[in-house]
């Protein structure tokens, strides 16, 4: 089809001495063509918008020669991940004949894919009507890699802030309720129980911090007092990283008691039995301890700090409840704890 010869005149330069005024068309030509920003005029009288001039930058930046994009829609440079919600909104705005400003996903003559900023703006003829368009575009593909990387950093952040809340909560319940009458004995209970914080992290550190079976978590902590007689259940459950500590940490608990008191203080004769189920109703892990053939039940049960802080733990984070059943020389603790 003929195009018609409509005046076309440029945007009067915002600052100009009289010289500048004078040359400023031909000035602003040798600006869009030396400027580093690619820039490309699509013809708004033509259907389909074909490019009508383009400059060097345009095409350092696609990759394609001059005879590769002249009559050409902008459409090439899209592809598979090209956002059709953003695709729409520029075809809304050539239309509509309005600017619009856009980030989405295009593609070079080689393949590879760049983030382009795009904005485009139209043209006007002195009827109104709109002639053109301008569009340029900057590669904003390294600065959406540095925005990534800071979101990533961020959130690694906030999970670090959130992890060393939970151990130094843990770390405070210890030194809180930990027996501080015989200094001596104070520290070397609060040593044991950060130790048993250790060899927790420790177990996060070797599985990257992912959710581990409670036969690990479990093994982890009784591995010190080896013994024939304990025994545990098989069924895998996989503990997450924020329970795995203080977990770690009411198994260890339980484990001193045995050794001192329960089924582990006398040679040959205790046994232990671990054993624990999830509840399919509502996510709980059911753990019965179960000690026997230990010391004889105690006449008077004396709530000890070690019992004070399994309930602590229990209680506050792990969501859960405990009860202890003694009988004769056995003793069998029930956990029901939320893990998850």
């Amino acid at each position: 089809m003929a195009v018609s010869e409509t005046p076309v005149h440029g945007d009067q330069p915002t600052v100009a001495s009289p010289t500048g005024q004078r040359d400023h068309k031909e000035l602003s030509a040798a600006a869009f063509e030396r400027t580093r920003m690619p820039m490309v005029v699509a013809d708004a009288r033509q259907p389909e918008y074909p490019i009508v001039l383009a400059n060097q930058a345009f095409l350092d930046l696609t990759g394609y020669a001059a005879d590769e994009i002249v009559g050409r829609n902008c459409r090439f440079l899209q592809g598979t991940g090209t956002s059709p919600a953003a695709v729409a909104e520029v075809r809304y705005a050539l239309t509509a004949g309005k600017g619009v400003d856009v980030e989405l996903l295009n593609y070079k003559k080689d393949g590879s894919s760049f983030w382009n900023q795009l904005h485009v703006s139209p043209i006007l003829d002195d009827d109104g009507e709109v002639a053109y368009f301008f569009a340029s575009q900057i590669d904003v593909t390294k600065y959406r890699k540095v925005q990534a990387l800071e979101a990533s950093e961020h959130r690694l952040l906030m999970e670090v802030d959130h992890r060393a809340k939970n151990v130094l909560a843990i770390v405070d319940s210890i030194v809180r309720l930990s027996n501080a009458d015989n200094p001596a004995a104070y520290a070397s209970a609060v040593q044991e129980r950060v130790q048993s914080l250790a060899r927790a992290h420790a177990l996060l550190s070797e599985n990257s911090w992912k959710a581990i079976d409670i036969r690990n978590v479990i093994e982890a902590q009784i591995s010190r007092y080896p013994n024939s007689h304990i025994t545990m259940s098989e069924p895998e459950y996989l503990v997450v990283p924020e329970a795995v500590q203080p977990l770690s940490l009411v198994i260890h608990e339980l484990a001193v008691n045995a050794v001192t008191h329960g089924a582990l203080s006398r040679h040959g004769h205790g046994r232990l039995a671990i054993a624990w189920e999830p509840s399919p109703e509502d996510g709980r892990l059911i753990m019965i301890w179960t000690e026997s053939g230990g010391a004889p039940r105690p006449q008077e049960l004396i709530k000890g700090f070690g019992t004070i802080i399994v309930g602590a733990l229990i209680e506050k984070q792990l969501r859960g409840s405990i009860t202890r059943d003694w009988r004769d020389d056995s003793l069998a603790v029930t956990l029901e704890i939320r893990p998850g």
